[in-house]
């Protein structure tokens, strides 16, 4: 009995292993991956600009508000 739950077993292993290698696989996952480097880059550098700008701003409010109280 328990030789045939092993063999069952090893079947729906191997169903399992075509059934993800047909969905893409690793190689899907790594250019999904990939991807996801790219898009995070992107936002890094715009999140790094836009607080740049804003540092700018503040800075350049807060010298006018220095020169107005002296």
């Amino acid at each position: 009995m328990s030789l045939l739950a092993l063999i069952i077993a090893v079947i729906a292993l191997v169903i399992a292993v075509l059934a993800y290698q047909k969905a893409g696989g690793i190689r899907n996952l790594q250019e999904q991956a990939e991807a996801l480097r790219f898009v995070a880059d992107n936002l890094r550098e715009k999140t790094a600009d836009a607080l740049d700008k804003l540092e700018k701003s503040i800075r350049k409010s807060e010298e006018k508000k220095n020169k107005e109280e002296k």
